[in-house]
């Protein structure tokens, strides 16, 4: 069960509106690294959870905090799209050529919802849900949580620096912090389930003798015309512990050559693929 006020989490507010940024604010609603993505992600997360129960709740009302956002976005891109022209006659009084097809803006915010947001992108493409991570692993789906948080906050702050509007940078100073609050929340699970070290590799309850360990742990160099890059990944302890660090340049493949010989009959090949014995 979810409870709703009628008070948004934080206040919104438009000095002065505009229908362009109305469009851009729309990837933070459904772009893929915007709240519906995170609201769904962690709630669908929540409902896979098992293990311990103060994670699940973590996720649930995270979950429903990324709804507030979506709330205040929407009302972010109502209020951006107060003056915009409804009709052909009051476009054209503003400029002959539709102020450059409506200075930029979405038409279907005119279309479609009647000048109000919708669940869709910054070009209109309807968010699909194929960018959900729910794995049931907590520490895969933290880390997914982690970088979800992180693209959403590269996301608000070129939003911040796209508008000179004071009402909207401070609004999007809020989603700013909050994205940096989760970010950090998430990795303090980690931390909570003993570190990252202690959670790799994930799934850190598969055996080791389901993995061919021999090549865990190396960094493959398949550059021709360079030598590795040098740095942590190649050289020192796993962070798991387990093994050290190496580098691998120039490898020579260990498996066959990939050819899967003659068609099957009746397979809708050509004669000269069909093995004529069959």
């Amino acid at each position: 069960m979810f409870h709703h006020s009628a008070k948004l989490q934080y206040p919104v507010k438009v000095d002065k509106p505009n229908p362009e940024f109305a469009m851009l604010l729309q990837q933070a609603i459904g772009g893929i690294e915007g709240e519906i993505r995170v609201a769904m992600q962690y709630f669908f997360q929540a409902m896979g959870a098992r293990g311990d129960d103060r994670i699940r709740d973590l996720l649930m009302s995270t979950a429903t905090e990324e709804l507030a956002h979506i709330e205040m976005l929407g009302h972010a891109v109502a209020l951006n799209l107060e003056g915009a022209p409804v009709s052909y006659q009051e476009a054209t009084a503003k400029d002959p050529v539709m102020n450059a097809i409506l200075g930029g803006a979405n038409p279907r915010h005119l279309l479609s919802s009647g000048l109000s947001a919708m669940p869709v992108n910054a070009n209109g493409v309807p968010f699909d849900m194929s960018h959900i991570y729910a794995t049931g692993n907590v520490a895969a789906d933290m880390l997914a949580n982690v970088t979800a948080e992180a693209s959403g906050r590269v996301l608000a702050s070129r939003l911040y620096n796209w508008t000179d509007d004071h009402g909207m940078k401070d609004f999007l100073s809020f989603l700013i912090a909050r994205d940096t609050y989760h970010q950090q929340q998430w990795l303090a699970v980690i931390e909570e389930l003993g570190g990252l070290g202690a959670n790799l590799p994930i799934p850190n309850s598969t055996p080791e003798d389901h993995e061919a360990m021999q090549h865990s742990y190396y960094y493959l160099n398949t550059l021709l015309d360079k030598e590795a890059p040098k740095g942590r990944w190649g050289e020192g302890p796993s962070f798991d512990g387990r093994s050290q660090f190496s580098v691998r340049n120039q490898p020579a493949p260990e498996g066959q050559e990939a050819t899967l010989g003659m068609a099957k009959e009746k397979s809708g090949a050509q004669k000269d693929q069909i093995d004529p014995s069959k």
